[in-house]
């Protein structure tokens, strides 16, 4: 039986493509299939508010995915998945599932609870890779 440590981290890989996916599609909307499906190579404008906050959501995500992969992996390798694991994982993916919304639609404080939230969770995968 897989443990719910990998499901959330499954999670968590596809809410990945939904920010590559939404900040693209937002992209192309405002600059265009041409640019989308071109070398990408010419000065475009400013993007507007929605794909800013998607593309700067979808790096925000990026800095932590990879820590979050490596200290859930090094804790399956290091046989310590356990309790911090996985609250950790579920507060990590959830944390980070309504902070895509959140940053979109521009919401200040509350955001930054919920990433703090997200944060929260990945020390906890730390944690559990560290001290068992």
């Amino acid at each position: 039986m897989m443990r719910p440590e990998f499901y959330l981290l499954g999670g968590t890989l596809l809410l990945a493509l939904v920010h590559i996916l939404w900040a693209g599609n937002a992209r192309t909307k405002q600059y265009g299939t041409a640019w989308n499906v071109g070398a990408r190579d010419a000065a475009m404008p400013p993007l507007a508010p929605l794909p800013a906050r998607l593309l700067r959501a979808q790096a925000n995500l990026f800095e932590t995915l990879p820590l979050f992969i490596g200290a859930l992996l090094g804790a399956a390798a290091a046989g310590r998945l356990g309790w911090k694991t996985e609250v950790g994982a579920h507060l990590y993916l959830w944390g980070r599932l309504l902070y895509l919304p959140l940053y979109a639609a521009g919401v200040p404080v509350v955001r930054t609870i919920v990433w703090m939230i997200a944060t929260a969770g990945l020390l906890l995968v730390i944690a559990g890779l560290m001290l068992g």
